[in-house]
């Protein structure tokens, strides 16, 4: 049943924020006309320019920092830190650990202090962050455009199984997420990693974080353009340069030659796109992103070639380094800045301050339906095969990691890939070893054709770990999917569109529940005895492509998770009743009645 009397977690700064003046402006006085019978009033005296509060721009000489996390990063820069998590915090444990640091400048390296045992969701804001701080660590393994080799990816399975606890995540950003880590075993970990070519630097931060990439790059019928080699002199270039690890804010970067790494919502995208007379190339978007603000990227009407895209790439993030809000944390991200600029702004800035010289007009790519995950078996460019397996909400281990590298192995594969969708493919499978592979990741729990439900379900960690969360997610979508699997099997075969079910455990938005079918937001809310619970806000047919927009949220409709599968069961029974033949979620939410949504 719907909970009631739930109280909303979103945060409040919203309104005050969009409320200051975020600019300098004059004020002018109208001069009045004298008639017949007047005298001639006095000459105004020249309007007083009136200030706005100081965004902390950069380039607009505020360097002071306005907020504690901006001190910090003036004090010393982040990158700094690699030096004392190895030579003193490894040798003096937890304890040693200057808060700065711990909260602060770890996360440069990949590294978040992990949600202690023991406290409830109830906790979440009310309890003081120490308190909250588990001497462990989740550890981000950076993987650039999604890409890994078996023996990276075996490398990663067997530091799971050492220093981890057997656990690993595939997070919606194609990285690897770890938890249990010590502060003692992170420059073994670090060996490990860099001896294979990975690496944790700048997996959190804010800084350049993972550049997206298309986990069939370079192997995919449908793609108009191979995007790795402008990722790979990218994190050559430009990833631990100082001169860059100091941004207001995260920043998000995606790359593909077709539209598969949700470019509508990160900070700067380039999506392949043919030029009437240049050819394939890039057309550039900037300013997505999510969390309690959220906003779609805005296309600036530029066609970059591929030579040009790490060149393109350091000029936007230059400029939202120089330019990017730094007084609010809630309003450093770039799509405010480019919000506020609106998108001619903002490419006349980057031209001719950052590039100085002009982009090239460009089309936008055509838009697509649905959802591009990879998930199932398909023929490459070259007659091999790739094969995408959904681990249930990205949930993995090292054991199951290093499963898989071994059945790639064994199938003729040298390379597997992550996608943007808490999935795993492999690449480069010949078709006589198709049946070997997928019997293998079948008895490693990841069919190759799963179910329609485990295919579309994201979840981002939750509570289990994350100090920011109010409810389970990870566990909660695992059990709801197979819930969903029970009660809808009669209808699901009869669905055209499959339904996307993503699950946050916070406004955050990590897990993207604004632009799923069906997004649900973690809060307390009251149970029908009026105690507090685990509950969701419900969000109602999100896409992205065709259907790009934020879900639709019915007013004061909140669902207890223990109530989730009653609930989805019910809402999906709705649409597949009332849907038209070929309709998508999406579209049937529009114009459903709010009834058949409840």
């Amino acid at each position: 049943m719907a909970a009631t009397g739930a109280p909303s977690s979103e945060n409040a700064a919203t309104s005050e924020e969009s409320a200051e003046k975020r600019s300098q402006a004059a004020e002018t006085t109208p001069l009045r006309h004298p008639t017949a019978t007047e005298d001639a009033p006095p000459k105004p005296k020249p309007a007083r320019a009136r200030k706005g509060k100081a965004e902390g721009q950069w380039a607009l000489g505020y360097r002071e920092p306005l907020n504690k996390n901006e001190q910090s990063k003036k004090d010393d820069n982040p990158l700094n830190v690699r030096a004392r998590i190895e030579n003193i915090y490894a040798h003096r444990g937890f304890d040693s650990i200057d808060p700065a640091d711990l909260r602060g400048r770890f996360r440069w390296m990949g590294l978040y202090t992990q949600r202690a045992e023991g406290f409830p969701g109830t906790d979440t804001g009310h309890v003081d962050e120490e308190l909250l701080d588990a001497p462990h660590f989740m550890m981000r393994v950076r993987v650039d455009g999604g890409g890994l080799t078996t023996e990276q990816l075996r490398v990663i399975g067997e530091i799971s199984q050492t220093f981890a606890r057997d656990t690993a995540d595939v997070t919606d950003r194609e990285n690897i997420q770890l938890h249990w880590i010590r502060v003692e075993d992170v420059p073994e970990i670090w060996r490990r990693l860099e001896a294979v070519d990975l690496s944790t630097t700048e997996a959190c931060g804010d800084c350049p974080r993972v550049v997206l990439g298309s986990p069939v790059a370079g192997i995919s019928k449908d793609e108009i353009i191979d995007g790795t080699p402008a990722i790979e002199e990218i994190v050559e270039r430009f990833i631990g340069d100082k001169s860059l690890s100091n941004l207001p804010r995260k920043y998000k970067t995606a790359i593909s030659g077709q539209q598969d790494i949700a470019h509508e919502v990160n900070d700067i995208s380039f999506v392949g796109v043919v030029h009437p007379e240049h050819g394939p190339g890039f057309d550039l978007h900037v300013g997505g992103g999510l969390s309690t603000n959220p906003k779609l990227a805005v296309r600036l009407g530029a066609w970059v070639p591929l030579d040009e895209v790490p060149d393109v790439w350091h000029g936007v993030t230059k400029l939202f380094r120089d330019y990017g809000y730094r007084r609010l944390r809630t309003r450093a991200r770039l799509k405010f800045l480019l919000a506020d600029w609106g998108p001619e702004k903002f490419r006349q800035v980057l031209e001719d301050e950052y590039l100085e010289r002009k982009l090239i007009d460009g089309p936008p790519p055509e838009e697509i339906a649905g959802t591009v995950d990879h998930v199932g078996i398909h023929e490459q460019v070259d007659g091999n095969h790739y094969v995408g397996v959904a681990p249930p909400a990205g949930r993995t281990s090292g054991s199951t990691l290093v499963g898989v590298a071994k059945a790639a192995e064994e199938a003729g594969s040298g390379r597997v890939r992550l996608t943007p969708y808490q999935k795993i493919v492999v690449l480069d499978v010949p078709p006589a070893n198709l049946d070997g592979l997928t019997t293998a990741l079948d008895h490693l729990g990841l069919p190759a054709r799963p179910t329609p439900w485990r295919r579309a379900t994201m979840a981002c960690t939750g509570l289990e770990f994350c100090k920011l969360a109010f409810v389970d997610t990870k566990n909660r979508a695992g059990d709801l999917v197979e819930e969903l699997d029970r009660r809808l099997a009669d209808v699901q075969d009869g669905l055209e569109h499959p339904v996307s079910i993503h699950l946050n455990g916070c406004p955050n938005s990590c897990a993207r529940v604004q632009v799923a079918d069906i997004g649900l937001k973690g809060q307390i809310v009251n149970d029908a005895e009026g105690n507090p619970a685990a509950g969701f806000q419900v969000h109602l047919g999100g896409g992205l492509g065709l259907d790009a927009g934020f879900g639709r949220k019915l007013r004061g409709h909140k669902v207890l998770s223990a109530d989730l599968g009653d609930y989805v069961e019910r809402l999906v029974r709705s649409y597949a009743e009332h849907k038209e033949p070929g309709e998508r979620f999406a579209q049937w939410v529009v114009r459903a009645e709010e009834a058949q949504l409840s």
